[in-house]
C-alpha cells in the first residue's frame, strides 16, 4: 500500500511538472509593419535568449517562447528604430516600426547604399533644401562652394552661359567633363533643362570606383540627379519665386577726352610727331564707352509651381518653372530664359512590382554678345576705344568717310542709319 501512495505522489510531481514546461513554451504571433506597410524579413528576438525568428512576405511571424510571463520582444529591421515589446501573456501582438534618423547617413553607392562612416569611395551630396534659395539658372552653379574636390567656373558671365565642372582637376586632353545621371538615366549636354526647385538631392562620385558601374564614361567623375517624387498625404503645393536687377560692381577709371587728347599730344611729341589735338581744353568728359555698353539695371526673374500628391498605392509631382536673365552687358541683346514643366509618378501594382514615369520638357531661347578672348570682346573694345568718338555720330563730313560708308553702324540726326547696312 506505501509503495502504491509513493508512485502516485511521484506521478503527481510529473504532471505538474509538465505543465510548467508547456506553460514555458507559449507560442506568440503578430505581424510587423510600418507606418504603410508590413515589413518583409524583420527580426524579432526573444530578448536574453538566442530564440529568435524573421517575418514572412506579409510581415507575420510565429515565435515560440522561452519565458512566458516575462518576455519580451525585441524587434529590427533596417532602416527603422529597434522596438522592444512585452508579451504580457498576449497571443498575438501588432507592432509597428518608426524609421530610423540615421537614413541621413545612408548614401548611394552603385546598385545600393552605404553608411557614411564605412563609405570608402570619395562621394560628396547636396540636398536639395540647400539649392532652393540660390539665384542661378543652371544646377551645376550650385555645386560651387559646396563640393570639396570639385572645380565649377564659369566660361563668361553671359546669360545663361554653361559652367566647367572638374572633378579631381582635368583628367584627359579631349574630354573631362563628369557624366551626369537624372534620376538613374545618363544625360548629354549638360543639366540646365533643370529647375533647382525640381531637384531632391545630388550626389557626386568623384573616384576611380564609379567606373564599375558607368564605365568608361565616368572617367571624368559621375554627378547623380535626383528629382523629387509625389508623397503619401494631402496635397501639397509650393511656390518659389525672386525678382531682382543686376549690375556691374565697379568700372575701370579712364581717361576722359581732355585727359585723352593730352596723352596724346605729349606722346605723338615725344616720338618727334605732331601735335594730334591743337586746343585739347575744347573737349570735355567725352564717351563713357563702359556706360554704353553696360546695363545698371538688367532684370532677372524666376517662378518655380509644385505640385504634390499621393496615396498608399499611387503618387504624382508636376512642376512648372519660368526663368529670365538679361544681361548687364549689351542689352536687350544679351538675354536667357527657360520655360520647364516636369512630371513624375509612380504607381504599386502589388508588392513586388512598382512602375513608375518621368516625363520633362525644356525650351530654352538664348540670345549673347560676343565674349572677351584674345581677338577682343564688347568689354576690350569699350575700355580700349577713344572717349573722344561720339556714341552717335551726326557729322555729315565725317559719315561720309570710308569708315562709315563701309561699316555704316551709327545714325544720323534724323535717327536714321547711314548707308546700307551690311548686317
Amino acid at each position: 500500500m506505501k509503495k502504491i501512495k509513493n508512485a502516485l505522489i511521484i506521478l503527481f510531481l510529473c504532471l505538474l511538472n509538465f505543465g510548467q514546461l508547456m506553460a514555458q513554451t507559449t507560442t506568440v504571433t503578430g505581424i510587423v509593419t510600418d507606418a504603410k506597410e508590413p515589413l518583409v524579413g524583420a527580426a524579432v528576438l526573444e530578448k536574453g535568449t538566442t530564440n529568435g525568428t524573421l517575418t514572412d512576405l506579409d510581415g507575420k511571424f510565429s515565435l515560440t517562447l522561452t519565458k512566458s510571463k516575462s518576455a519580451v520582444l525585441v524587434v529590427s529591421f533596417v532602416g527603422y528604430k529597434p522596438k522592444e515589446v512585452a508579451v504580457n501573456n498576449a497571443a498575438s501582438i501588432n507592432i509597428e516600426l518608426a524609421a530610423s534618423d540615421a537614413l541621413d547617413e545612408l548614401v548611394v553607392v552603385g546598385y545600393g547604399t552605404q553608411r557614411k562612416a564605412v563609405v570608402t569611395g570619395a562621394i560628396a551630396k547636396v540636398k536639395g533644401s540647400d539649392l532652393e534659395n540660390m539665384p542661378v539658372p543652371r544646377i551645376e552653379q550650385s555645386l560651387l562652394g559646396r563640393t570639396a574636390g570639385v572645380r565649377v567656373t564659369s566660361g563668361s558671365g553671359q546669360p545663361g552661359e554653361g559652367a566647367t565642372v572638374r572633378i579631381r582637376g582635368t583628367t584627359s586632353i579631349n574630354a573631362s567633363e563628369p557624366l551626369y545621371v537624372v534620376d538613374g538615366i545618363p544625360v548629354t549636354g549638360g543639366i540646365d533643362y533643370l529647375n533647382q526647385a525640381d531637384v531632391e538631392s545630388i550626389e557626386v562620385l568623384k573616384d576611380a570606383a564609379s567606373a564599375a558601374i558607368y564605365g568608361a564614361r565616368a572617367a571624368a567623375g559621375v554627378i547623380l540627379v535626383t528629382t523629387k517624387q509625389g508623397k503619401e498625404g494631402k496635397t501639397a503645393v509650393t511656390y518659389n519665386m525672386y525678382m531682382g536687377q543686376q549690375a556691374p560692381t565697379r568700372k575701370l577709371a579712364l581717361l576722359n577726352a581732355r585727359e585723352y587728347a593730352t596723352l596724346m599730344n605729349e606722346s605723338s611729341v615725344a616720338s618727334k610727331g605732331a601735335i594730334l589735338f591743337k586746343d585739347p581744353s575744347v573737349y570735355s568728359t567725352g564717351t563713357d564707352w563702359q556706360d554704353a555698353v553696360f546695363n545698371t539695371s538688367a532684370p532677372m526673374q524666376n517662378h518655380e509651381l509644385g505640385i504634390s500628391v499621393g496615396n498608399a498605392k499611387s503618387s504624382y509631382y508636376a512642376s512648372f518653372g519660368y526663368y529670365d536673365q538679361t544681361g548687364i552687358v549689351a542689352s536687350p541683346q544679351s538675354k536667357w530664359s527657360r520655360y520647364s514643366v516636369r512630371l513624375n509618378s509612380n504607381h504599386k501594382l502589388n508588392k513586388f512590382i512598382n512602375i513608375g514615369t518621368t516625363m520633362g520638357y525644356s525650351k530654352v531661347n538664348g540670345k549673347g554678345s560676343s565674349t572677351n578672348s584674345e581677338f577682343g570682346g564688347v568689354l576690350s573694345r569699350a575700355i580700349n576705344m577713344d572717349p573722344i568718338t561720339p556714341l552717335v555720330e551726326t557729322d555729315p563730313s565725317v559719315l561720309s568717310t570710308s569708315v562709315y560708308t563701309n561699316f555704316p553702324v551709327v545714325r544720323n540726326a534724323d535717327g536714321q542709319p547711314y548707308g546700307i547696312s551690311k548686317y
